[in-house]
């Protein structure tokens, strides 16, 4: 047996996580200050509920990992956090008031391509909300992007676009209905794809020369040249579409945080269950090709869940951790980062270095304990090569005298203290 990790899903040692920690509780922290609520979800799920808002043929089937039960049922790995959200909406909505502010930090899984910022199993952490029709609360979501990503220092841009007017768009040109989300698909890949390409992916689902034009005049507008193009339309789409995104960019534009996004007239979002505005955040310098981070508003979604006359509009953004964690891996301040703050060399005192070290853990403070005899300069030596700025030596002597010494190995410093004044070590290691 060759022991290895599946491609795609990886071991992360102690100091790697310490920086995936230091992410999803800077994320934890802001999705709090906007009121979101914690919640989890199950990872295994029934494959119908994964795959019932998409056509055979969409790319997110290919990447569900299926499995069977010993009942023979058909489940599968979730590949999102909003599908299991639109269920635990369904089952719980009598337990819970909207709307509804949630954010959930969890394992997906994805059976696609595995590249720099995009692997088969990983975290993402999710903000969502259920109950809330209007542009504001988009605007907060983005608000929330833009906080989160200037606490963890990455300079972004978002992009943003409505699957609604894309969708008007394209029933300008007289696309039929049932060619409509496949041509969805195609225009959310034109960034890719060389206007050969572009033009042969539409012909092979059925659209002609003349419709394709089309498509390409108006997927090359800005906002506002939409706006005037389209100012007296009596396609619902469009109309709807652009007031949506005029009243977003009202929002952003009060925010000041416009200068963080740019209207993508392409951008879809591979999903097909989203129904208006859909974001995607990248990297301001380009370092990832990929995004890190995407959204949108999806109405429908919960609404057909639970089927009962009532309506339940959702919108919600993601955090990609895999691709946030490939911009920060090397950043100097994290690598540096000592496991502890102080450690414990006991001389033949074990058992007054454990009562010592859980003291010194009551008051917030991080501690380890030599526990292996090493000699005391091996001991010292350790405490330099873990970057561990604070030592206590703690034999026979201290415990008879009641006091010790508080070595500070980063400044060479030493400071005495009686053990009733373990409160002191607090102020003295956050200087």
């Amino acid at each position: 047996m060759k022991i290895q990790n599946v491609k795609g899903g990886y071991d992360f040692l102690p100091q790697e996580q310490i920086i995936r920690n230091y992410i999803n509780d800077t994320l934890r922290k802001t999705f709090e200050e906007f009121g979101y609520l914690p919640i989890e979800t199950p990872i295994i799920c029934y494959y119908d509920i994964l795959a019932g808002k998409y056509d055979e043929n969409n790319d997110i089937l290919k990447e569900i990992y299926k499995l069977r039960d010993q009942g023979n049922r058909r489940l599968g790995l979730r590949y999102d956090l909003t599908v299991p959200f639109a269920k635990f909406i369904a089952l719980n909505k009598n337990e819970i008031k909207f709307p509804f502010k949630r954010y959930e930090i969890n394992k997906v899984f994805r059976d696609g391509p595995v590249k720099v910022g995009r692997d088969r199993e990983f975290t993402q952490c999710d903000v969502d909300i259920v109950g809330l029709s209007n542009q504001m609360i988009e605007a907060e979501l983005l608000s929330i992007y833009v906080k989160a990503f200037n606490k963890l220092n990455i300079d972004i841009n978002i992009k943003y676009n409505s699957r609604k007017l894309m969708r008007g768009l394209i029933l300008e040109v007289n696309v039929p209905e049932k060619l409509v989300s496949n041509t969805i698909t195609i225009i959310d890949k034109i960034d890719k794809l060389t206007k050969t390409e572009f033009t042969d992916y539409l012909l092979n689902i059925g659209l002609t020369i003349n419709q394709i034009t089309n498509i390409n005049e108006f997927f090359n507008l800005s906002l506002k040249e939409l706006n005037t193009k389209f100012n007296n339309t009596s396609n619902q789409d469009i109309k709807e579409g652009l007031s949506e995104l005029n009243d977003l960019e009202n929002y952003l534009n009060a925010l000041d945080i416009s200068k963080y996004c740019e209207f993508s007239s392409s951008l879809a979002r591979g999903q097909d269950y989203y129904t208006g505005n859909v974001f995607e955040v990248y990297e301001a310098s380009g370092k990832l090709s990929c995004a890190i981070g995407g959204g949108g508003r999806y109405d429908k979604m919960i609404t057909d869940f639970i089927a009962d006359g009532e309506q339940y509009p959702a919108v919600g953004i993601s955090f990609g951790l895999t691709s946030i964690y490939e911009l920060l891996k090397d950043r100097i301040t994290f690598k540096n980062k000592a496991p502890v703050d102080i450690y414990v060399i006991p001389m033949q005192t074990n058992t007054e270095s454990l009562i010592l070290a859980n003291s010194l853990r009551d008051l917030g403070i991080k501690v380890d304990i030599e526990m292996n005899n090493k000699k005391l300069k091996k001991s010292l030596d350790y405490c330099n090569k873990e970057n561990i700025p604070y030592v206590i030596v703690l034999g026979e002597n201290e415990i008879q005298s009641n006091s010790f010494i508080l070595k500070d190995m980063i400044n060479k410093k030493e400071y005495s203290l009686k053990m009733n004044e373990l409160f002191k070590i607090k102020e003295i290691i956050t200087k």
